[in-house]
């Protein structure tokens, strides 16, 4: 049985755990930026895996360009925008390998991106982002294949 001070102590408890904010769970760090952010700190790094269906989030973006690619059901990174964006770059670099992009943001807003030209690493240009937390996934075209990637997020 609970003495009157242990007591005290679980309810002390319960109440800072009930008044913490949740923060959405995810594989890798996460960025925070605002307008004029310096180009180091829209970079962040992690690697592939997974056997998820990338395309089982979002079929299609807002762009209808097709959602492809494999990963883990948590997403890699968050992204916060502080303030609505004009325009945004977010580019994977694993040295070529065969990687892909899935990103959902407020509203249900949706952008995907395979390769970049001639190049393998997936890239998602994107206008108008309304600020919020966007949720992202950097895949490989086939499951498991497990590659280390640096993500860039460029005004």
């Amino acid at each position: 049985m609970l003495g009157l001070s242990n007591y005290r102590t679980l309810i002390g408890l319960v109440a800072v755990l009930s008044a913490t904010p949740v923060v959405a769970q995810t594989n890798f760090a996460n960025l925070t930026i605002a307008l004029g952010f310096p180009p180091e700190s829209g970079m962040v790094a992690g690697n592939t895996g997974g056997s998820y269906s990338l395309p089982s989030l979002v079929n299609r973006d807002r762009n209808n360009t097709p959602c492809l690619g494999y990963g883990d059901e948590t997403p890699d990174h968050k992204l916060v925008l502080e303030q609505d964006f004009p325009k945004l770059s977010i580019k994977v670099n694993s040295g070529g390998n065969d990687t892909t992009l899935v990103i959902k943001g407020p509203n249900g807003v949706a952008l995907c991106g395979d390769d970049t030209g001639s190049k393998k690493d997936a890239s998602v240009e994107a206008s108008n982002l309304e600020a919020g937390e966007y949720s992202v996934w950097v895949g490989s075209i086939n499951p498991g294949q497990n590659w280390n990637y640096t993500l860039s997020v460029r005004e």
